[in-house]
């Protein structure tokens, strides 16, 4: 790589959304004399989870730690740029309205739950929260979600709202992904998740609950075709965690080895209070499945 990574990033910048002019990343890139992807050997996706401006250290659903994520991200693609065949970023994007939201919910005062207030099947049961929208489907949700043994229901502070700032890729992070795409010729792959208003989708692939089971399968059967799925993103102990589930369980279904995902553990953080589930949660996956865990400057092809 001939461009330093100072032209490319500015690490005391993570977070306050100063990002390059696209038309001076592709400037830069024209210099950089890097074989272009479609010669790779072995193909590599790097997917980074919900690293989005609401989630860093200033955002409004902060995770502690998120900006040394980002730069240890950053360091990470830059080390192994030509060994990164594929990037793809998961977008969380909401409308004001949803299960999770305070505006949801009243109790019978008509007050809005906190954020961070824990809806249980017996709180709605005894009327203890009342939804305002969509009645019924609202209590079957809560109700469904501990029958089929999932986080309780959550109520977060309003984020990651659709055309807002907090919505968008963290600003250096985006540099860093797209200055490799112009390299390499490879697209980067979005996929926005959580916009259906009355259920939460922290895994990328489907649902906490859904009546029909939707799960999109297509996109899972992408990534079956990579010989190694390096993963990053926020929160560890949410969107991240749960995406890694549905993914593990998927390859078990298709016979695919799940010992092709490498977790980058310091370029992920859990949300305060989820500490301790979380590490549990991750020594089963590596475990159980044989997901490696690893630290970002361990990882190798």
């Amino acid at each position: 790589m001939k461009i330093p990574f100072e032209q490319i990033v500015s690490l005391d910048q993570i977070g306050k959304g100063g990002g390059k002019r696209t038309n001076e990343l592709f400037s830069l890139a024209q210099k950089a004399d890097v074989k272009p992807a479609v010669q790779d050997e072995k193909k590599v996706l790097l997917l980074l989870i919900d690293m989005q401006n609401d989630f860093m250290e200033n955002g409004e659903l902060a995770v502690p730690n998120s900006h040394g994520d980002v730069a240890n991200t950053l360091r990470f693609i830059y080390r192994n740029f030509e060994k990164i065949t594929d990037i793809a970023v998961s977008l969380d994007t909401h409308h004001v309205h949803q299960i999770f939201h305070p505006s949801w919910w009243t109790d019978r005062n008509g007050n809005h739950p906190e954020p961070f207030t824990v809806i249980t099947a017996r709180d709605v049961e005894e009327g203890k929260w009342l939804p305002a929208f969509e009645k019924e489907i609202s209590v079957e949700y809560v109700k469904n979600l501990e029958r089929s043994g999932k986080k309780q229901l959550v109520i977060w502070p309003y984020h990651c709202l659709e055309g807002t700032f907090g919505c968008a890729l963290e600003g250096q992070l985006a540099n860093m992904v797209y200055f490799h795409s112009l390299c390499r010729g490879s697209d980067v792959r979005r996929i926005v998740k959580g916009q259906k208003p009355t259920t939460e989708m922290y895994g990328i692939f489907k649902a906490e609950y859904d009546p029909t089971g939707a799960r999109n399968d297509a996109l899972l059967e992408e990534l079956r075709k990579y010989d190694q799925i390096v993963v990053a993103g926020e929160a560890k102990s949410h969107c991240v965690l749960e995406s890694l589930w549905q993914l593990v369980e998927y390859f078990a279904e298709k016979g695919e080895p799940a010992s092709k995902i490498y977790c980058l553990e310091d370029c992920m953080s859990p949300i305060p209070g989820f500490e301790e589930a979380t590490e549990e949660a991750y020594r089963r996956l590596s475990r159980d499945y044989g997901v490696h865990l690893v630290n970002s400057a361990e990882w190798s092809l």
